[in-house]
């Protein structure tokens, strides 16, 4: 009995096989359209996707068309080929921007972009794309469904670029290239007001600020001191109990023994 069974699984296997073939080969559109659909239901997306790839360009303007390339773009999307999805599913929504398909499509489209969103660390072209298409989507459609989701991707995506700029910033005084490390902490405090690394950037443009002084020429030193004694109290005013309380307080110490020198 199993052995009957296993054989009516093999030829069914089979034969699905070869009508995939058949169609793929088939000069007849209306063969790929109903097969590709039948593999779309079927969750055999891979499938589908090799048939949808043949016919779109004839069914482009075809009642059908509408379907048809609403599963295209699912597909793609369902075996996680973004690029490919979003593409397609902007497409659809500026082809068809009347179906009822129209808003989960400029909302899938834009989350595909999200997606492709790498690590803080990587190039973030793909991040900034994605921030601009869910804002594009958010604008259009402030009443949707799925804004509560493009809003928490959006966040998510935020904080990512954040990062990298906060990440970018302190690498200047890694390599202790103090001068750019205060321009790039400037920047980043000013760009970022309510971050949550601001205690760090903070510390991080006393640091620079602080090495850079004592490491000037005598004329440029004062005046670097200044800056740096500015840098610890502004660090103290926005957190008094900071966790870089005592290295800032050494450089202090520092910054006070050696602005003496310039007191006529």
């Amino acid at each position: 009995m199993k052995k009957i069974v296993a054989l009516l699984i093999l030829a069914l296997a089979l034969g699905s096989c070869g009508e995939y073939q058949k169609a793929l080969k088939s000069e007849d559109v209306g063969v790929k359209y109903e097969l590709a659909e039948k593999l779309y239901d079927a969750g055999k997306y891979s499938k589908a996707i090799r048939l949808f790839e043949q016919i779109a360009p004839a069914y482009r303007g075809k009642p059908q068309a509408e379907k048809m390339f609403y599963m295209y773009s699912q597909a793609y999307y369902k075996t996680k080929q973004y690029y490919l999805a979003g593409y397609q599913f902007e497409s659809f929504a500026s082809n068809y921007p009347r179906s009822e398909k129209t808003q989960e499509a400029s909302y899938l489209g834009a989350k595909c972009y999200s997606m492709l969103s790498p690590v803080y660390s990587l190039d973030q072209v793909d991040t900034f794309k994605a921030i601009e298409k869910l804002q594009a989507f958010i604008d259009n459609y402030p009443n949707s469904e799925y804004l509560p989701e493009a809003n928490k991707t959006m966040r998510t995506l935020n904080e990512k670029i954040e990062k990298k700029v906060y990440e970018n910033a302190i690498g200047y005084n890694t390599i202790m290239d103090y001068k750019s490390a205060l321009i790039a902490l400037d920047n980043f405090i000013a760009d970022y007001p309510g971050t949550p690394f601001k205690e760090k950037a903070l510390y991080y443009k006393l640091d620079s600020a602080y090495h850079l002084a004592i490491n000037s020429v005598p004329e440029k030193m004062e005046e670097r001191l200044q800056v740096a004694k500015l840098a610890h109290a502004t660090l103290i005013r926005y957190k008094a109990d900071t966790e870089y309380k005592e290295k800032a307080d050494d450089m202090l110490a520092r910054i006070e023994n050696d602005l003496q020198k310039f007191i006529k």
